[in-house]
């Protein structure tokens, strides 16, 4: 998962409103957002290849979202996939803030990572580079390969036209799609430095990222109010449109 827009508590009719690109190699295997058989309560896609998910939701109302921290001189991979930590929250019955806390005393095992968990109730934001945590504020957020809202180019881009488009409530959804299809680059003296040639970093500016092998995978709309969880994925492959998947259905009470 490379970046997510989201509005928190302060929608009329939304508890909780994402969208978020995933971005991946193109050879690592993926299964598309299903409930999944071993867990039927939950809803995500799948790697294939460690097992975990990046983003996704359970019939409780809970919700997660993982993605890496940027850095090439740091360890890529850890002892476990950061996956794990998502599946793990879904699965479990702990607050927000206790997965955290607990979280927080094995983040060693993992490599560079931010996680965004709700409960529910709760929304909150954990990075394990800078060893910061902290409950979301309602109001309109983006999280990247940084920290959250971290002024990158497409962050600032992506939130300025999500906030934009919040203005009118009765947004539909394909309109939160076409915020994620932007392939702009940012100019030069804009991007940030995380370390990777100039060449790569431009390549990863834009909000939807397409370069040789590597790319979005996905884009995901998640709609949560009081009642029920609305879930779409759309799957693309070497950057072209494949499939919609849609799914529907009611908070367990």
């Amino acid at each position: 998962m490379c970046i997510l827009v989201f509005q928190y508590n302060s929608h009329p009719k939304y508890k909780l409103i994402v969208a978020a690109n995933r971005d991946e190699f193109y050879h690592r295997p993926t299964a598309p957002a299903h409930f999944w058989e071993e867990e039927p309560h939950i809803l995500a896609g799948k790697d294939l290849q460690k097992g975990g998910t990046w983003l996704g939701v359970n019939k409780d109302g809970r919700f997660v979202a993982i993605t890496n921290y940027r850095d090439p001189k740091l360890a890529l991979y850890g002892e476990y996939s950061r996956g794990n930590i998502a599946t793990r929250f879904l699965k479990s019955n702990q607050s927000s803030k206790e997965f955290i806390e607990e979280l927080i005393n094995n983040k060693h095992k993992y490599g560079p990572f931010n996680i965004l968990a709700f409960d529910g109730q709760s929304l909150l934001h954990y990075n394990n580079y800078f060893k910061e945590s902290s409950f979301i504020q309602e109001g309109v957020h983006c999280l990247c390969n940084a920290t959250i809202n971290t002024p990158w180019p497409k962050v600032t881009t992506l939130t300025q036209n999500f906030k934009t488009l919040m203005k009118y409530p009765n947004f539909e959804q394909k309109q939160l799609f076409q915020l994620m299809l932007n392939r702009t680059m940012a100019q030069d003296d804009l991007l940030p430095s995380t370390g990777v040639p100039l060449e790569l970093e431009r390549e990863l500016s834009p909000i939807f990222v397409r370069r040789e092998g590597y790319g979005t995978r996905c884009s995901t709309v998640v709609l949560i109010d009081d009642e029920k969880i609305q879930f779409t994925e759309r799957t693309f492959t070497n950057g072209e449109y494949l499939y919609e998947r849609n799914f529907t259905f009611p908070i367990n009470k």
